[in-house]
């Protein structure tokens, strides 16, 4: 009896001694988990990283980082679409669990929050003060870190790059010091980390400016496409009540646009929610998404029936509301189509210049274009990758494809004929999606890559901070843009 007591008590305090070992922080930092792969929202991207941590501190992000001497990869909603938060065998800081928020200043119209929080917990927390964020992306599901790493933008008229809303960083470099970055100082790190895809360190706090949160009126007007550059200048540039505006092209003849508009009113509410509901299911737009996307005369039903009755009648909501979109209402993908995004920016002074070029591509390769989206944006204030050198109009392109090789290549070379058509007329594509490009392409689109790739060979001498992007087009050797080797697919 004594015995058999012994041999159960010393399997009890086993066990306990294997989960606290199990649940203390690994020689890396934060608790650690096994081997796992790191996907992003489409499915297509599966990376084998060494491990994954999950810091909760700042010190768990510090020491993570100065202990490791192998690659590094960091990412929090991994809404990005070709690698840019892993690469194999690294140790993944998953920052979704570093959300807190630090400091709220209604009268100055500011908060700091840290990266892994997500806009929609600051729109939760600043709503109550009738306050909204300056500039984010149309979804709120992402991170602010990954906002800022990637430089998103959103269709707030008069504004463009998240960066213009940005006060300052802190970010962890890879010998592990903690910099306070902003314009006024250290403005190498601030200009060279927002928009530079974890390539420098982990941004893990971040300050940013709000605007009011007031009411929108929504009108639209549908127009041929070639008719669309005169109206903005005319009715919206100049516009001091217009708050938000894109412009939606209709496949598959991409002649056709609904100019929408949310203007600052006083009128009565016809939507009193303030915000979007969270964990809605959206049976009925994933029915919609299908219809367009694979119905025959999909595109054409939407255009003709679907959306003349989706903006029928009045509406006016809060900002906020409207800024409250959850990335769930989007069809899923499946193992073999992915619903995929990818954005070209154009100068305002070429846009019909490229329009034809666009179209004419995605008709002749037969592009299963789902939507194309006109918004505009102001000139970036000097981040090293800026995507917007000038006063440009983005094309954010939504499209569905088939998952195997064959599809892949397909995608890859009618994505490199639409670079080039930007490229021609002066503009730049975006680097969140999946890194088709060139060598050639990525120095043409972003010629301060050199200065960029000369920041990070100085901040980041043993290529910590790594992946699937970087290690495309950066040669980690000579601390500069790797111009040889082609593209994956």
């Amino acid at each position: 009896m004594a015995k058999a007591w012994c041999r159960r008590r010393l399997l009890r305090t086993a066990l306990a001694l294997a989960v606290l070992l199990w649940a203390a922080p690994g020689p890396d930092g934060a608790r650690a988990a096994t081997a796992a792969v790191v996907n992003d929202v489409t499915g297509m991207n599966p990376i084998a990283v060494q491990r994954v941590v999950a810091p909760t501190t700042l010190a768990e992000v510090v020491a993570a980082v100065r202990q490791r001497h192998g690659p590094i990869s960091i990412g929090g909603g991994r809404y990005s679409m070709g690698g840019q938060t892993a690469t194999e065998a690294s140790l993944h800081l998953d920052m979704r669990g570093y959300h807190r928020i630090l400091d709220y200043d209604p009268a100055a119209r500011t908060i700091t929050v840290q990266a892994g929080a997500t806009w929609r917990q600051i729109l939760e927390h600043i709503d109550p003060q009738h306050l909204s964020p300056k500039v984010m992306q149309t979804y709120a599901n992402f991170t602010v870190g990954g906002s800022l790493s990637v430089n998103v933008h959103g269709r707030y008229l008069g504004l463009g790059p998240l960066i213009l809303s940005v006060r300052s960083i802190r970010i962890v470099l890879a010998d592990g010091s903690v910099v306070l970055a902003s314009p006024a100082s250290h403005r190498d790190i601030f200009y060279g980390a927002i928009g530079g895809y974890g390539g420098l360190g982990v941004i893990v706090e971040a300050t940013l400016d709000l605007a009011d949160n007031v009411r929108l009126e929504r009108s639209n007007q549908v127009m041929p496409i070639t008719e669309y550059r005169d109206y903005f200048f005319r009715k919206l540039r100049g516009s001091t009540t217009a708050v938000m505006h894109n412009a939606d092209i209709y496949p598959d003849a991409y002649d056709t646009v609904n100019a929408v508009t949310y203007s600052a009113t006083d009128e009565p509410l016809t939507e009193r929610a303030r915000l979007r509901p969270q964990h809605d299911r959206y049976r009925w737009w994933h029915f919609l998404g299908w219809v367009v996307a694979d119905w025959p005369g999909g595109r054409g039903l939407r255009q003709h029936v679907i959306d003349p009755l989706l903006f029928a009648g009045r509406s006016v909501q809060w900002r906020n509301h409207e800024a409250s979109y959850d990335v769930a209402e989007l069809p899923p993908s499946t193992p073999e189509r992915a619903f995929v995004l990818q954005e070209y920016f154009v100068p305002v002074d070429h846009f019909d210049a490229f329009v034809p070029k666009m179209r004419a591509i995605l008709q002749r390769h037969r592009v299963s274009t789902i939507n194309i989206s006109i918004r505009h944006a102001m000139a970036d204030p000097g981040s090293l990758l800026a995507w917007a050198r000038g006063e440009v109009f983005a094309f954010v392109h939504y499209y569905q494809q088939g998952t195997d090789e064959v599809a892949r290549a397909e995608v890859a070379a009618w994505t490199r004929e639409l670079i080039d058509a930007a490229l021609d007329t002066g503009g730049a594509y975006y680097l969140p999606y999946q890194p088709h490009a060139t060598p050639r392409q990525f120095v043409r689109a972003y010629p301060q890559a050199a200065t960029f790739f000369r920041l990070k060979k100085r901040l980041d001498p043993e290529y910590k901070f790594r992946n699937k992007l970087w290690d495309q087009y950066y040669n980690p050797a000579t601390g500069a843009p790797l111009r040889t080797a082609e593209p994956r697919g």
